[in-house]
């Protein structure tokens, strides 16, 4: 049974102290009485995760880990001493990230995204805030269009660093960000580009110009009609403005616009955008 990882095992016998379980190959771990269901019986399956205790011995809990090995998650940080910070990963055992492994000096109460490894001395699992050492940038297994998951941990001058399928380094373009992205929140994103250097340049909205112009025509159109089927905006506008109110750049704003208005839905007027036909 591997340090770090959710398995099923069988619950083999009981003692004073809880439950001991047993992989297929025999081996056991305890199961604290504190997470021995009154039901479990022996020979039943149980899901459980596996970590080492303070005294350095392997033990099993019910309840559900922040964060797994080899996984990267968005922890705060509970306490801060001479050996590091350490973090709340959703069992007793708080995940220690070393001096050496924070990127930033981190502070008790906020929010890192980190990387859960086992430390190669102690076997035990440490963390860490060297995102990119993690991340891979050969042989990536994704195509220009493809839906991704990305984990945002970081910003950059030139936009938001993202981790895409757990796997992967990515950038979110600040010209292709439209709505707010946080640091440490799952999102769905699509790739754009592939790079030579085995980076990835995400965005948030699918790319092609139907999925584009669909989506941009349509805000656009909600956006005409809450205001009555008239707003100033036109294909003349700050494009400041047109983000902050559409959520989109003025490129796509001027093309949602002409595709409204070859369907005569719209007339372009010198002080806006009037609606035509509901």
């Amino acid at each position: 049974m591997e340090i770090g990882k959710t398995t099923i095992l069988q619950a083999a016998r009981t003692t004073d102290n809880g439950c001991y379980l047993q992989d297929d190959e025999g081996n056991e771990v305890l199961l604290p009485n504190a997470y021995v269901a009154p039901t479990l019986q022996i020979g039943d399956k149980i899901e459980v995760f596996i970590y080492k205790d303070n005294d350095e011995r392997p033990v099993a809990t019910t309840l559900k880990p922040k964060v797994e090995l080899d996984k990267f998650a968005y922890l705060e940080v509970m306490d801060v001493n001479s050996a590091g910070a350490f973090m709340d990963m959703g069992v007793v055992k708080q995940l220690l990230i070393p001096y050496s492994e924070q990127p930033v000096k981190m502070e008790q109460g906020e929010k890192y995204v980190v990387f859960c490894l086992l430390d190669d001395e102690t076997e035990r699992m440490i963390g860490s805030g060297q995102i990119e050492d993690f991340l891979f940038t050969e042989d990536i297994d994704l195509e220009e269009g493809a839906e991704v998951e990305i984990l945002p941990y970081k910003k950059s001058e030139l936009g938001m660093n993202v981790i895409v399928n757990g796997l992967y380094q990515g950038l979110v373009f600040f010209s292709d960000i439209f709505t707010p992205i946080q640091i440490g929140e799952l999102q769905k994103a699509y790739v754009k580009t592939v790079r030579e250097d085995g980076k990835l340049d995400i965005v948030i909205q699918p790319q092609g110009y139907k999925n584009v112009i669909d989506r941009a025509t349509q805000g656009v159109l909600d956006n005409l009609m809450k205001q009555g089927g008239f707003f100033k905006f036109t294909d003349k506008s700050d494009p400041d403005e047109i983000r902050k109110v559409f959520k989109m750049s003025k490129k796509a704003f001027k093309k949602a616009l002409g595709n409204l208005y070859k369907q005569k839905i719209v007339s372009l007027d010198k002080d806006g955008t009037r609606l035509i036909k509901k």
